[in-house]
């Protein structure tokens, strides 16, 4: 077997078994120390459900894939040292902001973080990844941009980072979703990095797949009655939301990709896994200016909202938008050859565009046939 091979699969084990180890610790104090999530009638959840699951994702990587990468150092030889050496520095500033997050997601899920104070937070955090050399300087051919330079570029990076980190936090809204969508990511980063030889960030993406995998069990299949049930929190959901770009930076760093003789682009393998919560995000804010409304106030219009509206079952809604967001993975990385991929994104646009206002006239369509039924 393929040495690094070996260690991504090494690494991949080990986390799903330390989160699988951790979680139910925290489930255990979350009870002894009443730390829950209030059900109110903005949530779909009943009961009282613990949301510190988020608090074992940050610990359990950092600490599996610097035990990997210090025993690959220790034993390998002078070609693998080099590798790992090379991207020392924007992994070391990737974890700074990633434990900077980490803080201040638990701070939130424990006594609450002001949202300016989260924001302030998240642009240190790309701070930090800039100055470990990620940033965007260049759109692969995206709106006809090639080269970007730095002084457009790291604002732009700014934006990017806080952008994603937030759509993954507001996508959050049932059981499954967020780290469905999330695992999807890492799946096709990982793949990627491990195809282009970047072993350490394919190693960085199995890792936090890894942590996923218990955490999806107990979310998802979790029984609240018998307290197993548990939310990744602001501490889950901003962390994963900050690897997720983190990772997609680094492919916008690279040339166009052979994939094993595949070519594919760099933007739009970087941006595909994020298209579900990113346009989300999007629609929502704009449907809530468009309504006078303040756009960070949560309501019920996000696409879970609507699925579950039309009396589709909260499980099958979560399956039902994952599998939308690989299908649009999937399909962007195959037509990109095909097409240029300004056209591209703007056919995905056009195709979330029609099937939001599609599923919103069905939801209307239902409320009216609900009020019409006499009591």
């Amino acid at each position: 077997m393929n040495f690094w091979l070996l260690c991504n699969f090494v690494v991949f084990v080990l986390c799903v078994m330390f989160a699988g180890i951790f979680i139910p610790q925290i489930l255990l104090v979350a009870f002894k120390k009443d730390l829950f999530d209030m059900p109110d009638e903005r949530k779909i959840h009943k009961g009282i459900v613990p949301r510190l699951g988020g608090i074992a994702f940050t610990p359990v990587i950092c600490f599996t894939v610097s035990l990997i990468l210090g025993i690959t150092m220790l034993v390998g030889d002078s070609r693998l040292m080099s590798l790992v050496e090379a991207q020392t520095l924007p992994l070391s500033m990737g974890f700074c902001s990633l434990f900077l997050m980490y803080i201040v997601g638990v701070g939130d899920d424990l006594v609450g973080v002001r949202y300016r104070a989260k924001f302030v937070a998240q642009i240190l955090c790309a701070v930090f990844i800039i100055m470990g050399g990620f940033w965007i300087n260049s759109f692969h051919g995206f709106l006809w941009i090639d080269s970007i330079p730095a002084w457009l570029g790291w604002p732009l990076t700014v934006l990017y980072i806080v952008f994603v980190c937030n759509a993954l936090n507001l996508i959050d809204g049932i059981d499954g979703l967020a780290s469905g969508l999330a695992m999807t990511g890492f799946i096709i980063y990982g793949v990627t990095f491990y195809l282009l030889g970047q072993y350490v960030y394919a190693m960085l993406s199995f890792a936090s797949l890894g942590v996923l995998v218990p955490f999806f069990y107990y979310n998802v299949f979790g029984n609240p009655a018998k307290r197993k049930k548990i939310f990744m929190g602001d501490a889950g959901s901003l962390t994963v939301g900050l690897l997720l770009s983190f990772l997609s930076l680094h492919l916008f760093t690279a040339p166009t990709l052979n994939l094993e003789g595949f070519y594919c682009n760099s933007f739009v393998v970087a941006v595909s896994p994020l298209i579900v919560p990113c346009f989300d995000v999007v629609r929502v804010f704009i449907g809530r200016v468009r309504k006078g409304n303040n756009p960070f106030l949560p309501d019920r219009t996000h696409i879970h909202h609507k699925l579950l509206s039309l009396g589709m079952p909260s499980r099958r809604a979560m399956v039902t938008i994952v599998g939308v967001a690989l299908f649009f993975s999937v399909a962007n990385i195959c037509l990109a050859n095909m097409l240029n991929i300004t056209l591209l994104i703007i056919l995905d646009i056009a195709f979330w565009a029609l099937a939001n206002m599609a599923l919103s006239r069905a939801v209307k369509s239902c409320d009216k046939n609900k009020v019409s039924v006499p009591a």
